[in-house]
């Protein structure tokens, strides 16, 4: 089966995030005061196959733990998708 896993790598909220700072107050700027927080992250998208969803999920979350994220300063989650 193909799968596609859709994740998002976050900083932790207790870490201080100077990219989402600085375009917090690039927007401030600009004139967009609504503004109150902005977290910079990333998004990954991969492709894989496996024999099931459930093997397919720990595919995924052994990527996030061993490569994708930072666990001491950032926090991850996904979804997957069949295809």
């Amino acid at each position: 089966m193909k799968f596609v896993a859709h994740i998002d790598v976050m900083p932790q909220k207790e870490i201080l995030d100077p990219q989402g700072k600085a375009v917090q107050l690039g927007l401030h700027n600009l004139g967009v005061q609504a503004v109150s927080d902005v977290r910079i992250g990333k998004h990954i998208t991969v492709a894989l196959e496996a024999a099931s969803e459930s093997e397919a999920n720990a595919q995924v979350e052994e990527a996030c733990r061993k490569l994708l994220a930072n666990l001491i300063m950032e926090d991850y989650s996904f979804r997957l998708e069949q295809v």
